[in-house]
């Protein structure tokens, strides 16, 4: 049986995309069980919860053909974090939405930016969206700073499905 095709974000200045493995899962439990990474989250994940990550990312790309994608710097592969696409529901409207992380250590150098509008520009020219979002905590600034670098402008305070208070930065094309 033959995987089908599925379309990454294009490499940029210093960032590749990958799809996600079960062999990330070091560097995933890593990324995700960070305290600074996970800070504006309930909590940090577990590694099952790293592992679950994983997997539910692997049933996007079968199912929608995107999802959250493995970073790494184009020159070494050094492993920067994940940036991607996911539907998420927020007061009953499902959304596109480009999520990103970055490892602790590597943040502040620009890579959640230049990713994310990598994954912006293939929503748009390559999934044919028409509408994409960024659902981020109200007190998270660094991720709003993204959002809005790559087009994304604040558009609402909604609730999410967890109860839990966030903005909506938007773009429509």
């Amino acid at each position: 049986m033959t995987r089908r095709h599925r379309p990454l974000p294009g490499p940029t200045d210093r960032l590749v995309f990958r799809e996600m493995t079960e062999d990330d899962l070091e560097d995933m439990a890593g990324l995700l069980g960070d305290h600074d990474v996970m800070r504006h989250y309930p909590r940090p994940k577990t590694r099952e919860e790293a592992f679950a990550w994983i997997e539910w990312n692997r049933r996007l790309y079968e199912q929608e053909g995107f999802g959250l994608w493995l970073v790494a710097l184009r020159t070494t592969g050094e492993f920067v974090g994940d940036c991607g696409l996911t539907l998420q529901e927020i007061e009953d409207v499902t959304y596109l939405e480009v999520g990103y992380h970055v490892r602790a250590e590597l943040q502040g150098n620009g890579y959640a930016t230049e990713a994310a509008a990598a994954c912006c520009d293939h929503a748009r020219h390559r999934l044919g969206a028409k509408r994409l979002v960024a659902i981020i905590a109200p007190d998270n600034q660094p991720s709003q700073r993204v959002a809005e670098k790559i087009g994304l402008a604040f558009e609402r305070n909604a609730i999410s499905r967890s109860g839990e208070s966030v903005r909506i930065h938007a773009t429509t094309w």
